[in-house]
C-alpha cells in the first residue's frame, strides 16, 4: 500500500520476516537500482519501465542532486505506480540526524552512504542504510554484517561498489573494478555501480552475478534528466539475462 509516512514505511518492510539472502537467492533475479532521479516524470518513467529501486541524491555538489519537494512528489508518484518500488536517499558525509530528516520528508525506504562514514554511521541509521565502497578496508566486513539480519534483508543491499576514482564520490563514468566486485558477490548482497549501460551491462551481470545494478550516467540525456530509451534499454538488457 503506498504511502508517505516514513513510520509507515518501515513496518511495510517488517510485515513478513525475511531471512537472511542466501548466495543462491541473490542471484536469481537482478535488481535495478535508476539512480540521479530529479523530477516526478523520470520517477514515473523508471518505475513503470520495471525499476526496483529509485535513488536521490542529496549531495549538494552533485549535478543530480534532487531537492527535498522533488524527491517527496516523486516518491509519491512511484509508489502510484508500483506500491513496492523501493526510494532511496543518496548522501556523502552528511550529519545522520539532518539524514533521518531528510528521509522522514521525503518518504524514502533507505539511506544509501557514498562518503567516508565511518560504521558507526550506518549503524546508528537503524538498518535502513548501507554503504558504498570503491575498494575493500578494514572496515567491508563491519559495513556487510551491519546491513544484514535486518527486516527486509532481501529488498537491500549489504553493500555496493562503485568505481575508484580520485576526487569524485560518484556519477564519474568509470568503471568499477569487476574483479574485487566478483569477491564481493560472492560474499554479500552487491549493488554494482560504475559506468553501466545497455550496452554493457548485461555482460557484467552474468560475469559478476551482483545482487543488483545502479546506473545514473547512463541512462541520461543531460545530468540529472533521464532519457527514456536508455532507461528502457537498461533495464531491458538486464532481464534478458
Amino acid at each position: 500500500m503506498a504511502t508517505s509516512c516514513i513510520s509507515c514505511l518501515t513496518f511495510r518492510f517488517q510485515v513478513t520476516p525475511i531471512a537472511p539472502v542466501s548466495i543462491s537467492n541473490a542471484i536469481g533475479r537482478c535488481r535495478i537500482k535508476i539512480c540521479g532521479i530529479t523530477n516526478q516524470a523520470d520517477a514515473e518513467l523508471a518505475t513503470e519501465a520495471g525499476a526496483d529501486l529509485l535513488g536521490f541524491i542529496f549531495y549538494p555538489k552533485s549535478p543530480r542532486r534532487a531537492t527535498l519537494e522533488a524527491a517527496r512528489e516523486s516518491v509519491l508518484a512511484a509508489r502510484l505506480v508500483n506500491p513496492l518500488i523501493i526510494c532511496i536517499g543518496v548522501f556523502v558525509n552528511e550529519a545522520p540526524d539532518a539524514i533521518e530528516n531528510i528521509r522522514a520528508h521525503a518518504g524514502l525506504d533507505a539511506v544509501q552512504l557514498h562518503g567516508d562514514e565511518k560504521v558507526e554511521v550506518v549503524r546508528s541509521l537503524g538498518g535502513a542504510a548501507y554503504k558504498a565502497i570503491k575498494r575493500i578496508d578494514a572496515s567491508t566486513d563491519e559495513y556487510i554484517q551491519t546491513r544484514r539480519g535486518h527486516m527486509g534483508a532481501d529488498q537491500l543491499p549489504d553493500l555496493m561498489l562503485d568505481a575508484d576514482h580520485p576526487t569524485l564520490y560518484g556519477g564519474s563514468g568509470a568503471r568499477a573494478d569487476e574483479s574485487l566486485a566478483r569477491r564481493l558477490a560472492n560474499r554479500c548482497n552487491l549493488l554494482l555501480a560504475g559506468g553501466l549501460n545497455a550496452d554493457n551491462v548485461a555482460e557484467v551481470v552474468r560475469l559478476v552475478r551482483p545482487w543488483g545494478v545502479d546506473v545514473a550516467s547512463g541512462t541520461e540525456r543531460l545530468p540529472g534528466l533521464k532519457d527514456s530509451g536508455a532507461v528502457r534499454a537498461f533495464i531491458a538488457a538486464v532481464r534478458q539475462v
